[in-house]
């Protein structure tokens, strides 16, 4: 397990560095032949009803065994999960260009996705019951184009994880707390869940946190229809954590020229506007703390057979316009960082154990109020 966890994360990153790479040197017309599909957008049906009532339409879920989110490092001890219900959306595993959205029975596909549940759901394992379902993603290419076709792969992806949230709703205890977290095209994907599903309704005052790590966030146009401000105190309950991390000298060109192109979650245009970034070692807002607050960051060992914990290696900064740095002298995880210093894929793994410790500690101040 140990050993997929490791070498699928290298072998999808050095697809994603090439293509950005590519566009780095020759423009966005050879990142578009190279990464976006080239057929038509085919339009496949919704899911049944009781679709996601089959176990086999998750990688981890009450009565599953030994899935993905139940791995741990070295090191760190199993414990009595807590009373949270956690819904949790992977980040994008599909990079084929022969279709728009992933196929739920491309095996190449979910063992990549399974690789990130290992790596990123397993921090919320001791709050509580993880779900953590299969959808048919959106491809990597999707996220390089305007096309229509684009959009299209977006939604279906949406309403696969629509249909998976509300068996999870109907499923789990009523009586419990929830907890949601995602990375990337999973966090996208819980922002309209956040919009569509949860703010205004009974859910909304069952949430503990919203982990809407990876994915930027407008503070000025995004918060208030996501229903949650963000959070700004380690203890606080009911807020939303989003953060991008990035060593330094950061180059977070490709992002801000999207970011700013766009438009809020309230219609207007986000150009200028601060991001949420939530500093994961100390669970508070636009902060700073040095690499001595961190619990532990996930390393793999130079056969790439196992990850353990090592503590006080990474500082972590938020940038005036909120982006996570992470200093000038980052830890040797791999030679897998993308462009720009950015370090997107290592969100989770390079805070691991501070993550694990902040959904304890929301949780706990949850069932306080």
């Amino acid at each position: 397990m140990a050993r997929k966890f490791l070498y699928v994360v290298a072998a999808l990153i050095v697809l994603a560095i090439a293509a950005l790479f590519a566009f780095r040197l020759f423009g966005n017309d050879l990142l578009r032949r190279a990464m976006v599909p080239s057929v038509a957008f085919r339009a496949e049906p919704a899911m049944p009803a009781n679709a996601y009532a089959d176990r086999a339409m998750w990688f981890a879920r009450p009565g599953l065994t030994n899935t993905p989110v139940d791995w741990l490092p070295q090191g760190v001890a199993r414990t009595a999960p807590g009373n949270a219900e956690i819904f949790f959306l992977h980040p994008t595993s599909f990079v084929g260009t022969d279709r728009w959205n992933a196929a739920l029975s491309d095996s190449e596909t979910n063992g990549r996705a399974q690789v990130f549940l290992r790596g990123q759901a397993s921090a919320f394992s001791a709050a509580g019951r993880v779900w953590a379902p299969r959808y048919r993603q959106a491809t990597f290419g999707a996220f390089l184009t305007s096309d229509a076709a684009a959009t299209q792969a977006l939604d279906l992806a949406y309403r696969d994880v629509a249909a998976a949230f509300d068996t999870f709703v109907a499923e789990a205890d009523p009586n419990r707390p929830i907890i949601l977290a995602g990375h990337s095209q999973g966090s996208l994907h819980l922002t309209r869940l956040l919009r569509e599903k949860v703010t205004g309704t009974p859910l909304a005052r069952r949430i503990v946190a919203a982990y809407i790590v990876g994915w930027p966030v407008s503070k000025a146009t995004d918060l208030t229809a996501l229903g949650l401000p963000e959070c700004t105190a380690a203890d606080q309950a009911g807020c939303l954590l989003s953060w991008q991390s990035f060593a330094e000298p950061a180059d977070p060109t490709l992002i801000v020229e999207q970011y700013d192109a766009s438009t809020g979650f309230d219609g207007r245009p986000r150009q200028g506007t601060p991001m949420v970034c939530t500093n994961p070692l100390t669970g508070t807002a636009n902060a700073a703390a040095p690499a001595g607050a961190n619990r532990g960051t996930l390393i793999p060992d130079k056969a790439l057979e196992d990850a353990t914990m090592a503590p006080g290696l990474v500082p972590a900064r938020c940038d005036e316009r909120g982006f996570l740095l992470i200093g000038d002298n980052p830890p040797d995880l791999s030679p897998y960082v993308l462009p720009g210093n950015n370090w997107h894929v290592y969100d989770y793994s390079l805070f691991w154990a501070n993550v694990r410790a902040d959904a304890l500690r929301r949780l706990a101040a949850w069932e306080r109020r």
